[in-house]
């Protein structure tokens, strides 16, 4: 299905191009995401006449992004969770729970944007996680889990 893109969608393309992608990817996600919409004629010409318009809320949403990613960059939190004596946690830490102290921390993180490449964190001690604000905003944060003694 040809698709013009109305953000930058990584792995696909930028602003304004129009691509070819599978039809469930783009009637599935993309376009109820608000991400495309079909690149017919009078979509395109349509596109064309709002291009400045979403070229200046996408900059303000990486500027946003930005200064956000600057205050989370090289930030530390410490999260407690139950743990037998080797030090191995009765449970998991999860990218909802990062996300969840990040929040009440006062940055506003989705959990879907908490990137654990390894799966759940199973250990105590400290972690790298990178929390991915903006497509092109990816931020690193330190996690600390602190194991209780059961």
């Amino acid at each position: 299905m040809q698709i013009i893109l109305l953000e930058k969608v990584t792995n696909v393309g930028n602003l304004g191009d129009v691509v070819k992608v599978k039809d469930g990817y783009a009637r599935n996600f993309l376009i109820p995401q608000k991400l495309a919409r079909r690149a017919t004629t009078s979509a395109v010409a349509e596109f064309e006449a709002k291009r400045a318009e979403l070229e200046k809320a996408a900059a303000a949403k990486l500027a946003a992004a930005q200064t956000q990613g600057e205050k989370l960059n090289g930030l530390t939190v410490t999260i407690s969770q139950k743990s037998g004596v080797d030090g191995r946690l009765f449970g998991s830490v999860t990218n909802a729970d990062i996300a969840e102290v990040l929040t009440k921390q006062g940055f506003p993180v989705e959990k879907a944007q908490v990137r654990l490449p390894l799966g759940p964190l199973k250990i105590a001690g400290e972690h790298a996680v990178a929390v991915s604000l903006h497509t092109d905003v990816v931020v690193d944060v330190t996690v600390a889990v602190v194991g209780e003694h059961a």
